[in-house]
């Protein structure tokens, strides 16, 4: 190969180099993963959220679910991705639990909170306790005090262990010195299977989750982890209120891998500011009575922060749970 050649091939090379960085944001499709599968309230966010998305950055945004290991396998997915603004992640509260758990087991993370950055909180609700619709208890009084008559017979169902449902029945239970069996499943919507299939007794189920099953009185709600009773659902009790000094959120955030460029978060950030305000993502909200509860990058990593220090110790009050 002569001497110009190679000059040649070397210069080109640069060229597509410096154009390739130069490539403004986005250019080509963004994937939103979503580490559950269909129907929990993470794929419940991001279905909507994509195309409000898609409006805001002009290019097609697709949803991808990648569920496994109470969600760790979708998440280590997005820590390790190219952090160029085109691989995402619509998280849950589990994403701050996951690596506490790792270090419980004294095991190498599947990947660590640092490993991302918050693009913005989506919403923050309290799950609902809920129980079968042919299960006898109608009031949360009647559940602990049957369970108390019954330690470990009563069975509840969750998204995974240390998942985002688990550890709110957890905080419950250490909360009544009650002890139940626990049925962990994959996502929200397989923990709701079991209950409506008699698997399970009750779960800790995030608000839309749980909406069309109560219409239609398959299920009832006994209590939610909420400061203050559900506006959706003004008949449904605190914890507080019943004296069970426990509070959990269910919340959903999009995350970027944490290196990602500058310009390229700013875009996103300024994108997901006006998906949060889109008509048709708030009507899709709305019909499933979660209200957005909207927080950019800052505001959201300060939050961030506090809830996942709370999370931290009740991971460690749980204790490992062997076969985990």
């Amino acid at each position: 190969m002569s001497r110009a050649l190679c000059a040649i091939i070397i210069t080109l090379a640069a060229l597509a180099g410096v154009a390739g960085a130069d490539e403004p944001y986005p250019s080509r499709p963004v994937t939103l993963v979503v580490p559950f599968p269909p129907g929990g309230i993470a794929d419940l966010t991001a279905r909507p959220l994509a195309p409000a998305l898609e409006r805001a950055l002009k290019q097609p945004v697709v949803v991808a679910n990648k569920a496994g290991a109470a969600g760790a396998v979708g998440m280590q997915s997005v820590a390790v991705a190219k952090p160029d603004g085109y691989t995402l992640l619509v998280g849950l509260v589990s994403i701050s639990t996951i690596p506490e758990v790792d270090a419980l087991f004294g095991r190498a993370p599947a990947y660590t909170r640092d490993q991302f950055v918050g693009i913005a909180r989506l919403n923050a609700d309290p799950p609902i306790l809920v129980v079968g619709g042919d299960t006898p208890w109608k009031t949360l009084r009647d559940l602990v005090e049957d369970a108390r008559k019954r330690p470990g017979e009563i069975t509840y169902s969750s998204s995974g262990i240390y998942g985002a449902s688990h550890v709110p029945m957890e905080m419950f239970l250490h909360a009544t010195g009650l002890r139940m069996r626990h049925l962990p499943t994959t996502g929200g919507a397989p923990a709701m299977t079991a209950v409506l299939g008699g698997h399970a007794a009750t779960w800790a189920s995030p608000p839309a989750v749980a909406l069309p099953h109560l219409k239609a009185g398959k299920i009832r709600a006994l209590a939610t982890w909420g400061a203050s009773r559900l506006a959706a659902f003004p008949e449904v009790p605190t914890m507080k209120e019943l004296g069970h000094d426990v509070e959990y959120y269910l919340w959903a955030g999009l995350f970027a891998p944490r290196a990602i460029p500058a310009p390229a978060l700013r875009t996103l950030r300024e994108a997901t500011r006006q998906a949060v305000q889109d008509a048709e993502f708030r009507s899709a909200m709305a019909k499933i009575e979660t209200p957005i509860a909207y927080q950019d990058s800052e505001e959201f990593r300060a939050w961030w922060e506090r809830d996942a220090q709370t999370l931290a110790g009740v991971i460690k009050r749980i204790g490992r749970i062997e076969g985990k």
